[in-house]
């Protein structure tokens, strides 16, 4: 009988023990998230009154998980800084200098990103949809699995990696009517597009040689005129896409899907130096 009860004492105790772990754990956890979100809360109130004062430079600031949605955020430097997982949707970064800095997973949904600058900036996971990036410099960015649903992409990313990207329904054609500078237009050069989706994108009169569209998914695109000499296409889906006028000198289409149902495959040029 008295083992019986040293036992469950014995169990009890320990029951009581874990409880109390993990109450303890969850109190400093909630408390830790609490005080991290207010510290980010402070932070992002103490740029905006710096910006207020006139400070432009926030280079090398570590800026991670800061709230700066709707800000105005015109030429500000924050070249080297680190903002991954911030919220810069809705803000105005038009000229922004953003060159070396690490973005992973920053929410720039409907961002002004006008000729802002993000050359060799890490975007990995970043989301940009419905995004404005006109004259914008992507070139050599790490932009694996972004998302630009919607975004208006007229601008630089040569040599940049959109392994895995987001790219539905994205504007990157030459706007024909409002061309008052000259043919603008999205310059895909040595560009990673390995498994991106560009379903329903428009690539018109787009740059793309020796871009890498390895197994992308370019159903419904349109690449009309699209410079895409030296490309590879091997195993893309061009079901229904529009290729009326593409320059596929020396490109790789083999395997690709969809063929028949292709638009203007009998205007496309330098076809017969492409391998099908």
């Amino acid at each position: 009988m008295t083992l019986n009860i040293f036992f469950s004492l014995r169990k009890f105790c320990v029951s009581s023990c874990k409880a109390f772990i993990i109450t303890l754990f969850v109190t400093m956890s909630s408390s830790h998230a609490a005080h991290s979100t207010a510290q980010k809360d402070v932070i992002a109130a103490q740029i905006l009154e710096q910006i207020k004062s006139g400070v432009r430079d926030f280079s090398g600031r570590e800026l991670s998980g800061v709230n700066l949605s709707g800000a105005d955020l015109n030429s500000l430097n924050f070249r080297g800084s680190k903002l991954d997982a911030a919220n810069l949707s809705g803000a105005n970064l038009r000229g922004a200098e953003f060159q070396g800095a690490s973005l992973k997973g920053v929410n720039l949904t409907e961002t002004n990103l006008d000729v802002a600058i993000f050359r060799s900036a890490n975007l990995a996971g970043a989301n940009l949809s419905r995004a404005s990036a006109h004259s914008t410099i992507f070139a050599n960015a790490d932009m694996r699995g972004a998302i630009f649903e919607g975004a208006t992409l007229v601008c630089i990313f040569d040599g940049a990696n959109l392994e895995g990207a987001n790219l539905q329904r994205a504007r990157m054609g030459a706007d024909m009517k409002n061309q008052p500078m000259g043919l603008m237009r999205v310059s895909l050069k040595k560009t990673n597009l390995r498994g991106a989706n560009l379903k329903g994108a428009d690539l018109s009169r787009a740059f793309m040689e020796f871009a890498d569209l390895t197994g992308a998914n370019l159903e419904g695109a349109i690449l009309d005129k699209a410079d895409s000499a030296g490309a590879i296409f091997a195993g893309a889906n061009l079901t229904g896409a529009d290729i009326t006028g593409i320059d596929l000198q020396s490109a790789r289409l083999i395997g690709i899907k969809g063929r028949d149902t292709i638009k203007g495959l009998d205007t496309v040029r330098n076809a017969t130096s492409a391998a099908w």
